[in-house]
């Protein structure tokens, strides 16, 4: 039943401009799938789905593959296009993002694999990483920065 379901988000998604888990469980369960919330979001977290924008300015869910070396590129986007500002408490990096782009940037993060970062949190426009020490946290902005510059 999973993979069929994830199947049918695939499609779904490929097929339709889904800019909200809400849409995209309404799409499924009018394709036959009743599903919850917590679902549609393990679902997007497993099949490595990630917000865009559309040449309209909206936001649509695609499919990122994160174990593709020469995505690199995509993932920096992804961080330039939510991106809107980062502190630090200690070795905790807190980054805002525009509004509904957190999930999408923390999944660029992880992708882009910093050994510094432990792991992240993401909300709707904030993200908590969790990096390993005072001085990785600084190391990370840096980064962070420069994939904003480049």
């Amino acid at each position: 039943m999973k993979k069929n379901r994830h199947d049918k988000i695939i499609e779904i998604i490929e097929n339709n401009d889904v800019d909200t888990q809400e849409a995209l469980a309404e799409m499924l369960s009018a394709a036959g799938y009743e599903v919850t919330q917590a679902t549609v979001s393990r679902d997007i977290r497993e099949l490595g789905l990630t917000k865009v924008g559309t040449p309209e300015g909206h936001q649509k869910y695609v499919i990122t593959r994160q174990t593709d070396e020469h995505l690199k590129d995509k993932y920096i986007h992804v961080l330039r296009a939510g991106y809107v500002g980062m502190d630090r408490a200690q070795n905790i990096l807190v980054m805002k993002t525009v509004s509904g782009m957190a999930m999408a940037v923390a999944a660029a993060l992880d992708a882009l694999k910093f050994k510094e970062i432990v792991g992240c949190i993401a909300g709707d426009d904030t993200i908590m990483a969790a990096i390993r020490t005072d001085e990785d946290t600084l190391v990370v902005m840096e980064k962070i920065q420069s994939m904003l510059q480049d």
